[in-house]
């Protein structure tokens, strides 16, 4: 069970990408969005997928909420193009994970500069 939700994760994951790079004309998608993970419930039921979104904060702002209303359309495709019973609802996640690995790495090289500089 746990080898085919990883694998329709994956699968999911490689379309939502596409849709969102040629498909989807929201205006308000104007920032670079990768799609970190995606969680599927064990009915399959619902899919959250955790999306990185790079940019300022009003483009991050905006493209989420692009995101979302897009929503159904993704989830309308998704049962298109991928068998299976029930079409997961998709629910986005902003992932900051990205944003916080930058954010330590800046710490530690300022750190390591401050260290070069006692020395």
């Amino acid at each position: 069970m746990q080898y085919r939700n990883s694998r329709l994760s994956e699968e999911m994951k490689r379309e939502i990408s596409k849709m969102i790079l040629e498909e989807i004309k929201d205006p308000r998608i104007k920032a670079m969005v990768s799609i970190t993970d995606i969680e599927l419930t064990k009915d399959f039921r619902y899919a959250k997928v955790y999306v990185s979104i790079y940019g300022n904060e009003e483009d991050k702002r905006e493209t989420f909420e692009g995101l979302k209303s897009a929503a159904s359309y993704i989830r309308h495709e998704i049962g298109r193009r991928i068998k299976m019973r029930y079409t997961p609802e998709i629910i986005f996640e902003l992932d900051r994970s990205i944003e916080y690995g930058a954010y330590i790495s800046e710490i530690l090289k300022e750190l390591n500069k401050q260290e070069g500089d006692g020395n």
